[in-house]
Formats: structure tokens, C-alpha cells, sequence
């Protein structure tokens, strides 16, 4: 699990938590197809995020890690 925040900083779309905020009550988020604006949204595997023409997919290390032999 990861919060909206947390992701999109990882994906380097905002560049530091404390513009998430702004950033979110500016910029439409999608999460599965539903506007959000709540910065500790949890995501799961599987979630799908969107900001403008990025769309974020959320997967585990157990998923990533599957296929690495």
C-alpha cells in the first residue's frame, strides 16, 4: 500500500510532499477513473493513477520481483 502523496513523488511529479497539496487542489488526478483530491488516498496493486497524459500503475515488490530469476 502507498498514499496518493507518496506516489506521486516517487514518479517525480511533484517534487517534494509538501506541494502535493497545491498540487492536487490545481491539477485533476484520476485514480481508477474517479477524481481525487486526497493526498493520503491509499493505493493498492493494481490501482491505476492519472495526471494529464502519465498514467501511474501501482504493483508490489512480490509482483515486480515474480519474474526475476
Amino acid at each position: 500500500m502507498i498514499r496518493l502523496g507518496q506516489l506521486l513523488k516517487l514518479a517525480n511529479v511533484v517534487d517534494s510532499g509538501s506541494e502535493v497539496k497545491a498540487f492536487l487542489s490545481i491539477e485533476p488526478v484520476w485514480v481508477n477513473g474517479a477524481r481525487e483530491a486526497r493526498r493520503g488516498r491509499q493505493l493498492n496493486p493494481g490501482d491505476v493513477v492519472r495526471v494529464g497524459d502519465h498514467e501511474l500503475r501501482v504493483t508490489s515488490e512480490k509482483l515486480r520481483d515474480a519474474g526475476r530469476d
